[in-house]
């Protein structure tokens, strides 16, 4: 079975509960192609999902005063 395939019910539902997720896991084995599709499906249905991928050093940077990145974000996290 795809792994992305089987954990996308379970992220899914999972942000149903909490604005934010983190998906983490090897490398190489779909986390960004599931967190893109994720995204896609999001907002085909009116939310604005935010994606960062922490092996890009400028998303990584954004979790260093996480206050300053989330705060403007706010009103999409709810």
């Amino acid at each position: 079975m795809n792994l992305s395939r089987s954990l996308y019910p379970s992220l899914l539902e999972s942000l149903q509960t909490f604005p934010v997720v983190g998906l983490v896991g090897p490398r190489q084995v779909g986390k960004t192609s599931l967190a893109k599709q994720l995204a896609t499906d999001l907002s085909a249905t009116g939310r604005s999902p935010v994606m960062l991928d922490l092996e890009r050093p400028s998303d990584l940077a954004k979790l260093a005063e996480p206050e300053l990145f989330l705060e403007p974000l706010a009103d999409r996290l709810a």
